[in-house]
């Protein structure tokens, strides 16, 4: 993958000192360790506020993890494209004739060493959906999903367990979101019931995407 903020060697160790000072003195702390595994689909939920991803990126300089994030093609065009990968965007192209989950597979197959984080819940009003696209991308790509989380009630951001999946979509996706069931976001927001639309086990390409 490309050289980002995570690899600048004097940058990434004043960003990884000022993360720390910056959730020690936000009353945040750190749960749990980053797994050693060199692939792997890093969830949080739920995603309820646009203060999640800073705090995800100070918790990632903390522990020295090298992330990347997914964005929309257009968001990486002239000026900031360079900027937008250099901070670990990967561009993906959102236009039917291409698929979202394919293009991740592709991006694990070619690399070594590959950490994405994807939030798997978006808000639509006070209502969370989860969406199946990061379930996809790791069964695909065979790769586990470690299931982190920003807990705003406690101030903690951690990692929880680390989640081979088994190609039983509901059954999983209901492990998963026990999980997630006593951790609490900025905004507090009600659950959709969990529905798995058989048109998206024929078309897995439902994600949340900035």
């Amino acid at each position: 993958m490309q050289y980002t903020i995570f690899d600048t060697p004097i940058i990434k160790t004043l960003m990884r000192w000022l993360s720390r000072f910056i959730l020690k003195t936000a009353g945040w702390r750190i749960e749990g360790s980053l797994p050693e595994i060199k692939k792997m689909v890093l969830i949080a939920a739920p995603h309820t506020s646009n203060w999640d991803f800073p705090i995800t990126i100070f918790v990632a300089f903390a522990v020295k993890a090298k992330i990347f994030w997914m964005g929309k093609d257009t968001l990486f065009r002239f000026p900031f494209g360079t900027l937008f990968k250099w901070l670990g965007g990967i561009p993906v192209d959102r236009s039917r004739s291409n698929n979202i989950v394919e293009q991740m597979i592709s991006k694990f197959s070619e690399n070594e060493s590959l950490i994405v984080t994807i939030p798997p819940s978006g808000t639509r009003k006070k209502v969370m959906k989860w969406k199946t696209g990061f379930y996809y991308i790791a069964r695909g790509a065979g790769v586990p999903v470690v299931l982190a989380y920003l807990d705003y009630r406690r101030k903690a951001g951690g990692f929880g367990p680390v989640f081979m999946p088994t190609g039983d979509i509901e059954s999983d996706i209901k492990e998963i979101r026990a999980f997630y069931s006593g951790i609490h976001g900025k905004n507090t927001v009600t659950e959709e019931p969990l529905f798995i639309n058989p048109a998206c086990l024929e078309k897995p390409n439902e994600m949340i995407i900035p």
